[in-house]
């Protein structure tokens, strides 16, 4: 008997992991900073717990921070898909490594299979904080109702609620980051301290103020989608002393900090950097007018000011005077 060959069947598909990790935007890492910055606070402040415990209270929530940033990129680049903004600033004249990181004008992944992963992220998430408050050593109501807050409202940044496009986006860049501190401080301490306070205030304005500058580019593309940014609302002159308030703010907080004895007298003096070069961004933003520039050093400034205010604590642990 003739012995027939059957057809091969045809090979699974392989898994778009790039593709997902693209749409995750793995790559943007600077509200991560959260978690060593917290690290600092905690041997700064002197916590009993230890550091077994710590550490692990530490991973799990990064862990949770890492899916909700997942999540939150996920919707964000659905809601662009659906509302044509992506297709016109990615669109096919885009260089091709700009294209990719939009995996749904690319093609590289279908809509449903965003979706589908963005709620998975949210339930990896919730997972991970439940797992975080129960391991916590400390589990004072405020920190616990943050974390909890932050998992329903963190993802809904153009989802559901779409805040930021009901005019709260920048108070959503910089709440994120501030609940990606005190949350955690206050699991892993029990305490509310006034010096970690104000570091989670400046940690929050960091990514607020370099997402000023990208929303001052994208004003055509933000008005037709009726996104509803500070830069879309305000005249321009507006707009540039709405940024500047901003910056002012985070001065403030650095030196009436220490004014009012709630930082040690020499905190300005070595954060003192970042009020200058926050104030040359300005200047190249406003003045200069190269704004995408502004918004480079934006997020190298956030991660000068993380690694400076880190330094500020351990040389607090270190050398006593702790919060």
């Amino acid at each position: 008997m003739e012995h027939v060959a059957l057809p091969a069947a045809p090979e699974a598909a392989p898994i778009p992991w790039r593709a997902y990790a693209r749409l995750a935007k793995l790559d943007i890492w600077d509200y991560y900073l959260s978690v060593p910055l917290v690290a600092a606070l905690v041997l700064a402040s002197g916590a009993g717990a230890g550091a077994g415990t710590v550490l692990v209270v530490l991973v799990l929530f990064l862990a949770g921070e890492v899916a909700m940033s997942a999540a939150m990129c996920t919707f964000d680049d659905v809601t662009g898909y659906r509302d044509g903004s992506d297709a016109v600033n990615y669109g096919p004249d885009a260089p091709a490594r700009r294209l990719a990181r939009k995996p749904l004008v690319a093609g590289t992944l279908t809509e449903h299979q965003a979706i589908r992963f963005g709620w998975a992220a949210v339930a990896a998430c919730a997972l991970c904080w439940a797992a975080a408050v129960a391991a916590a050593p400390a589990r004072p109501w405020w920190a616990v109702a943050g974390t909890a807050a932050l998992a329903v409202f963190g993802f809904q940044y153009t989802w559901w609620l779409r805040i930021s496009y009901n005019g709260f986006q920048e108070f959503f860049l910089a709440a994120l980051g501030w609940f990606f501190v005190l949350p955690l401080y206050g699991l892993l301490t029990g305490r509310f301290d006034g010096f970690a306070v104000v570091q989670a205030l400046v940690f929050g304005l960091g990514p607020l103020l370099f997402g000023v500058y990208s929303n001052t580019n994208d004003i055509p593309g933000d008005r037709a989608v009726g996104r509803k940014t500070a830069a879309v609302l305000l005249p321009p002159r507006g707009n540039a002393a709405f940024v500047a308030g901003c910056s002012a703010l985070e001065a403030a907080l650095l030196v009436g900090s220490a004014a009012a004895g709630v930082a040690p007298w020499w905190f300005p003096l070595v954060m003192a950097p970042v009020i200058a070069l926050r104030a040359r961004q300005w200047v190249l933003g406003f003045v200069r007018g190269e704004i995408l520039l502004a918004r480079r050093l934006g997020i190298h400034l956030h991660r000068v000011c993380c690694a400076l205010l880190v330094g500020v604590d351990l040389g607090l642990a270190v050398f006593g005077g702790g919060l």
